[in-house]
C-alpha cells in the first residue's frame, strides 16, 4: 500500500467532518463525492443548495450523501458574526464589517464553523489564493499553543525512488514564510517533524539544507542554517536532525560518507527544510515535474485546528487527498 492510500485508510477510521467553501468549482464537487463515497470524511459544501445541486447534476456528480450549507440561512450565522466581531474588534473590525465578511467570504465562514466546532477541518484554495486561505485561519483559529509561527509543507511522493522513505519526503517551508530567521527556521523544522510523525508514522530524519555541508562554505546565509540547527536541537533534543547539509549530502549515502561522515541524517533524510521560500517553492515544483512525483499541499502547520490550502492547478483527486491529510491532522487535538 502506498503512502497516500495509507493516509486515506487512516482517515476512514476517524469519522471527521470537513468544510469545503468553494462549491462553485467542479473539482471541489467531484472531490466531495470521492471523499464521501470512499468514507474518508463527511463533507459540508458551502453555498446555495439548489444552485450547487443543479451544477453537480449537470456535471454528473452525485452529492446525495453530501451536506450543503447556505451561510445566508444558517441558524448559527449571527453567533458567528458576533464571534468574529469579538475576535477582531481590537484590530478595528466593526460588527457591520464582520457581518459583511461572513456574507461575502465563504473561507471566513468555514473558519468560523471550525472555530465553533461545527466541522473538524477546512480545505480551500482551488479558487482562493494562498493568502486568502491563510489569512482567516490565522485571524480566527490562530497558532497552536507553544508554536511561534505557522508554516507550510508539501508531502512529496516519488515512484520507484530509493531516496527518503522509499520515495516519500516532506518539504518545508514551500508556501508561507519568505525569509525565516534562524529561530523561525528551527520552529519550522520541529513542526515539520511532527507533521511527518502524524502523517507517515515513522521516525523523521530532518536535513537543514544549505549550499554548504559542514563548513564547506562560509557565508551569513550558511550561518543562519547552522544557528537554526542548534536552536532546533534545543527545542527537540531527541529529534534526528542535522545541518548544514547540501542536497546531495542529505540524500545520497555515498556522498554523505564523504561530506558528513557520522551524521545521523546525511544520506537518508526524509524531511527537507529549505533555508527560504525561494529555495523551497522552486524545489518542490521542479522535483514534482522532473521526478514525476505527486505533491500534496500546501499543508498548513502550526495552526490550532486544521485548515489546509490547495494549489489552484489541483485535480479532484488532489483535493480528496488533502481532505484525508486534514482529517489526520485532527488527531493532534483529540
Amino acid at each position: 500500500m502506498g503512502i497516500l492510500e495509507s493516509i486515506r485508510e487512516q482517515a476512514k477510521t476517524l469519522h471527521k467532518k470537513i468544510a469545503l467553501p468553494e462549491s462553485g468549482d467542479e473539482r471541489v464537487l467531484k472531490a466531495a463525492q470521492l471523499a464521501v463515497e470512499e468514507g474518508i470524511a463527511s463533507v459540508v459544501l458551502l453555498g446555495e443548495e439548489a444552485i450547487v445541486r443543479k451544477q453537480a447534476q449537470s456535471l454528473g456528480v452525485d452529492l446525495s450523501k453530501v451536506e450543503i450549507l447556505n451561510p445566508a440561512s444558517d441558524p448559527k450565522r449571527e453567533e458567528y458574526v458576533e464571534s468574529l466581531y469579538q475576535l477582531r474588534r481590537s484590530k478595528g473590525l466593526t460588527r457591520e464589517k464582520a457581518e459583511e465578511i461572513l456574507r461575502e467570504n465563504a473561507m471566513y465562514y468555514a473558519c468560523m464553523m471550525l472555530y465553533h466546532g461545527a466541522v473538524d477541518g477546512v480545505v480551500g484554495g482551488a479558487v482562493f489564493t494562498t493568502p486568502d486561505v491563510i489569512r482567516p485561519a490565522l485571524q480566527i483559529i490562530k497558532t497552536a499553543p507553544g508554536i511561534k509561527l505557522a508554516s507550510s509543507c508539501f508531502l512529496m511522493v516519488f515512484p520507484d525512488s530509493g531516496y527518503g522513505e522509499n520515495g516519500v519526503f516532506i518539504y518545508a517551508d514551500c508556501g508561507l514564510n519568505p525569509n525565516p530567521s534562524a529561530e523561525e527556521l528551527a520552529h519550522i523544522a520541529v513542526t515539520t517533524a511532527r507533521t511527518w510523525r502524524l502523517l507517515i508514522g515513522s521516525e523523521p530524519r530532518v536535513a537543514m539544507l544549505s549550499f554548504s555541508t559542514k563548513g564547506s562554505a562560509k557565508h551569513e546565509l550558511v550561518d543562519k542554517v547552522i544557528q537554526a540547527t542548534e536552536i532546533a536541537h534545543s527545542l527537540d533534543p531527541g529529534l534526528l536532525l542535522d545541518g548544514e547539509l547540501q542536497g546531495d549530502a542529505a540524500l545520497v549515502p555515498q556522498v554523505a560518507q564523504k561530506k558528513a561522515p557520522g551524521s545521523p541524517v546525511a544520506g537518508k533524510a526524509n524531511v527537507l527544510i529549505f533555508p527560504d521560500l525561494n529555495a523551497g517553492n522552486i524545489c518542490y515544483k521542479l522535483t514534482e515535474r522532473l521526478g514525476k512525483g505527486t505533491a500534496i499541499g500546501p499543508i498548513l502547520q502550526g495552526v490550532a485546528k486544521p485548515v489546509n490550502d490547495l494549489s489552484r492547478g489541483c485535480k479532484a483527486e488532489d483535493i480528496r487527498d488533502q481532505i484525508a491529510v486534514t482529517v489526520l491532522q485532527t488527531q493532534v487535538l483529540d
